[in-house]
């Protein structure tokens, strides 16, 4: 087909120069097998590699796919030299189905390995020297192209996976600084993420035990039922939904949460392919409403408590004076031909009892609604709790009942009216008692912590439901059965702290205590 030498070598030098700029083994493949059907006047060129990181590579210069593929596998099985066919074996050929009478066939080596081979079909049975040559020394351009592609392939899928793992890491970092609990389920709820804030406090669950199971496994803590009717919901109608929830810790707290079911749909469709659960911490938002709202009720109740304690309390001392009065007169036996006697002084009892009982709320609500201006001056706590201390166990001396006193000194002071304070302890603890029928342990600790003391009633006493928690500094509610309480005591406890720029909280476990903890400002 060529002339000379010197046109050999411009058709090499052109392929290998096409070459350079071929990155793609499909491509290198049409183009050599193209050249070569060119260069050597061949029926056909074919072009076929098995490659590790690719699979099968075929490039044709004819039309339509013209190579017998069993026969090119067991050709790679036994690796021959290169040869030439003949019409006396066709079925061997690699080409099928072009008239041709004898083929030539140079095996591809890739890293010292044979992967495939170039064959090209002529229609007559010798084949030139020069023409084999030409056709080897493709080949050989080929193998280098391959090699070069195959490296540039690895360098690019290897920059690929570098730049997913540096997003996904990205992503991640991004998930993990939000400031709330985030985790995502498909439609198969498998969670597919979950981030930091999912992992730690007492509801974490580690993201390595959680990523690829079943949501519903994982979080079998909930209410199945209605989770599963969450995710369905949200599944279905694909709207945003927000939720309020509360969980109680281990210790008794209370922690409020915005669970918000947040639909994902895909790029292409409309159908919804994830769910994503944001969880919000909203404790201090919701106790600051709480707190708001606790103090209006206070100041409407000590407004009312104000404006009536005098005119009730004129009435009950009545009341009170003229059961006294007939109680006296039955005792002196003005009443000893009446039939009723005994009934008599039964209902003068009870009236009386009750009179007095309605005047303890009064007195309490008097102490509600007193403005608490007393003398403030730097105090020592930890003496107000010894000395309530003291009290309590007088009033309370021959129960079930053990005291624990645990001060950390040195402790900071605390500008306050030792008395209001002093009677805020005591009202806490007398709570605590009440809370333990069957006797306990009852725990007074004070410390400082920062620019803080803090004071904690601890008791080992029924605990309070969860649900009661809200209200239980409310005006007149009270867990206790009927006549046995005013419901005041820890409406006028939270007034005290509150005047003196406090706060007070509580946690509790239904059946194992609970704890009221002061905090107040130090000096």
């Amino acid at each position: 087909m060529f002339p000379d030498a010197g046109a050999e070598l411009r058709f090499v030098a052109d392929l290998g120069r096409s070459l350079l700029l071929t990155v793609h083994p499909k491509k290198v493949a049409e183009r050599v097998a193209i050249a070569l059907r060119s260069g050597t006047g061949a029926v056909n060129c074919v072009f076929a590699a098995e490659l590790p990181s690719i699979g099968f590579v075929n490039g044709s210069s004819g039309g339509g796919p013209t190579l017998a593929r069993s026969r090119f596998n067991e050709w790679l099985k036994f690796m021959p030299p290169q040869v030439g066919y003949t019409e006396t074996a066709p079925d061997e050929f690699l080409i099928r189905g072009n008239g041709h009478i004898a083929e030539y066939v140079s095996p591809l080596n890739l890293d010292g390995e044979i992967r495939g081979a170039i064959v090209c079909s002529f229609e007559e049975v010798d084949i030139t020297e020069s023409t084999i040559r030409l056709i080897d020394a493709s080949t050989q351009l080929a193998a280098m192209s391959l090699n070069l592609s195959a490296h540039f392939e690895s360098a690019l899928n290897s920059s690929i996976s570098q730049a997913r793992e540096e997003h996904r890491k990205f992503t991640e970092a991004v998930l993990d600084a939000l400031p709330v609990s985030l985790y995502v389920v498909d439609r198969d709820y498998r969670i597919v993420t979950w981030n930091r804030h999912r992992e730690v406090g007492t509801q974490g669950i580690p993201r390595d035990t959680a990523i690829g199971r079943d949501v519903f496994d994982v979080l079998a803590r909930y209410p199945q039922g209605r989770l599963r009717q969450e995710f369905e919901r949200a599944f279905r109608t694909g709207e945003i939904e927000r939720i309020e929830q509360q969980t109680v810790a281990e210790d008794g707290t209370t922690r409020h949460w915005l669970v918000s079911k947040v639909p994902m749909r895909d790029a292409g469709s409309d159908e919804v392919t994830h769910v994503i659960t944001v969880g919000e911490d909203v404790t201090k938002r919701v106790e600051a409403v709480q707190a708001m709202s606790r103090a209006e009720k206070l100041a409407a109740v000590g407004r009312l408590a104000a404006g009536v304690v005098h005119e009730i309390n004129n009435p009950l001392a009545t009341i009170a004076a003229c059961a006294e009065a007939l109680e006296q007169r039955i005792d002196e036996g003005g009443f000893v031909d009446a039939e009723a006697l005994d009934d008599l002084s039964e209902y003068l009892g009870l009236i009386k009892s009750e009179t007095f009982r309605c005047k303890a709320i009064t007195t309490g609500l008097l102490d509600f609604s007193r403005a608490r201006s007393g003398e403030r001056v730097p105090t020592d706590i930890g003496e107000v709790v010894r000395s309530a201390a003291n009290l309590i166990s007088h009033q309370y001396r021959g129960g079930n009942i053990s005291t624990e006193i645990d001060i950390e000194g040195p402790l900071s002071s605390v500008n306050a009216d030792a008395g209001q304070i002093q009677q805020a302890v005591i009202a806490l603890a007398t709570n605590a008692i009440d809370a333990m029928p069957d006797g306990g342990e009852l725990r007074l600790g004070v410390r400082s912590s920062g620019n803080r003391v803090i004071v904690e009633v601890t008791d080992s006493g029924i605990g309070i439901p969860p649900e009661d928690l809200p209200r239980i500094f409310e005006p007149f509610f009270t867990t206790k059965d009927v006549g046995k309480g005013t419901g005041l005591g820890l409406a006028v406890c939270y007034g005290i702290i509150s005047d003196h720029g406090g706060r007070i909280t509580v946690r509790s476990n239904v059946g194992r205590g609970t704890t009221f903890t002061i905090l107040l400002p130090s000096c």
